[in-house]
């Protein structure tokens, strides 16, 4: 089935928004054997209607985002409803649902909130339980000239639940009604091995697999992610494949981010965590207290950027900061038992880098950190790595390697 996507909204187009909508639909719609053949981005107004009669004379699936708000320049429905010759009309189970949303949060609707409720003659409405725009399926028709066309609302909050929970059902039945089979889609997400490395394996892992399957690649904060597509039997059976070559880098099935996993590993041994941080600024603490649940094992996050800090909160020997520096073993080692020691966590975990683009010498150029990962009953481990990246991509790096290190460290790989 050939797939268009309608970008809607000027803020697209002068670098006010970044549209982060059409990865996510992209990824959604290869899980079900679809691609997106194309898709255009067109300012509010009237070019939205020609879009759409362009649209939906080459695609059998429409998703148009955005243009659904309240606003005099959200004119999506208008436009559809205009080029399609359908009438408007109120929804009063909307009007009320709208109001019930706004009032609950101590605010008042405005006559202009009303507009959200207009619904085109035919259309399917797709309730949205994160905001007030609703969104809407049309129906395939002469109108239509035979396409599924979906409106979606533009926030990605609100645009992704609605199509997981309502559009990709929708969609799933079309297929199944044109007799296509639906392909297994399988992303597994390892971390601490690199892409070059990972393909090169696995191409040889599978190099006398027979039938029809494709493998993907993409690399995400934390790791990479394999994609593997098709017949759902030969999918299933080289994924394991796959998994199994690589036990201590797989982390899940699911697509989940390496905090998460960390988490769950965490809660399900009713064990906690504290974080002694350097050049990653609470970065780590950050990316772990983004995941809910983590309160039940997260204690303490210490930002130790300076010497005297670090010898302060931490106990770390002003001895051993002069003689070796902050960014080097002995230092990191003492970051890691100290922050055990005060922290009354099961594990803890220390940094302490160069992030530059100053500060490098020849032992120790910039990129150069040190992680430590300190636990109970066991030796202190500290590896020395060397990210050679801008500023922020280091501390991203630091952050996901020294997540990773203490996942190995729970599960006992390390």
């Amino acid at each position: 089935m050939n797939v268009e996507v309608i970008n809607t909204g000027s803020e697209l187009l002068i670098g006010q928004v970044v549209n982060t909508n059409i990865g996510f639909l992209g990824h959604e719609l290869l899980s079900l054997g679809l691609t997106i053949n194309r898709q255009i981005t067109v300012p509010d107004g009237k070019g939205i209607k020609d879009a759409i009669g362009e649209s939906i004379g080459r695609a059998d699936i429409v998703l148009i985002t955005g243009g659904l708000g309240p606003t005099e320049d959200d004119l999506t429905r208008e436009m559809i409803s205009e080029h399609l010759g359908a009438k408007l009309s109120e929804d009063q189970g909307l009007v009320d649902a709208i109001r019930d949303r706004i009032e609950s949060n101590g605010a008042t609707m405005r006559d202009i909130n009303r507009k959200q409720a207009m619904v085109p003659s035919g259309a399917v409405v797709l309730k949205n339980e994160n905001g007030t725009a609703p969104g809407l399926y049309i129906k395939p028709s002469d109108r239509t000239e035979g396409a599924h066309i979906y409106l979606l609302p533009g926030p990605p909050r609100e645009l992704m639940p609605i199509f997981q929970d309502q559009v990709v059902p929708l969609i799933k039945n079309a297929l199944i009604e044109r007799e296509i089979v639906i392909p297994l889609c399988v992303n597994t997400f390892f971390s601490g091995i690199g892409e070059s490395e990972l393909a090169s394996r696995v191409n040889q892992l599978l190099s006398d697999e027979k039938g029809t399957f494709d493998l993907g690649y993409c690399i995400k904060p934390g790791g990479v992610v394999v994609r593997c597509i098709g017949d759902p039997a030969i999918v299933s059976s080289v994924s394991e494949k796959i998994r199994n070559e690589f036990p201590e880098n797989y982390i899940s099935n699911d697509h989940s981010s390496l905090p998460a996993v960390v988490v769950e590993e965490l809660m399900k041994r009713n064990k906690s965590v504290s974080i002694a941080e350097s050049c990653t600024g609470g970065a780590i603490a950050s990316l772990i207290t983004d995941i809910s649940g983590s309160s039940n094992v997260f204690n303490v996050g210490f930002i130790t950027y300076a010497n005297s800090a670090k010898n302060e909160i931490l106990g770390v020997d002003n001895n051993d900061l002069n003689n070796f520096g902050a960014v080097s073993e002995p230092v990191v080692k003492a970051m890691a038992e100290g922050c055990l020691k005060r922290s009354d966590s099961n594990y803890a975990v220390a940094v302490s880098g160069i992030a530059g683009p100053t500060g490098g010498t020849e032992e120790k150029p910039v990129g150069t950190v040190f992680i430590g990962i300190a636990s109970h009953g066991e030796p202190t481990l500290v590896q020395r790595y060397c990210f050679r990246v801008e500023r922020l991509l280091f501390k991203e790096k630091v952050s996901m390697t020294a997540i990773n290190l203490l996942r190995k460290r729970i599960i006992g790989l390390l």
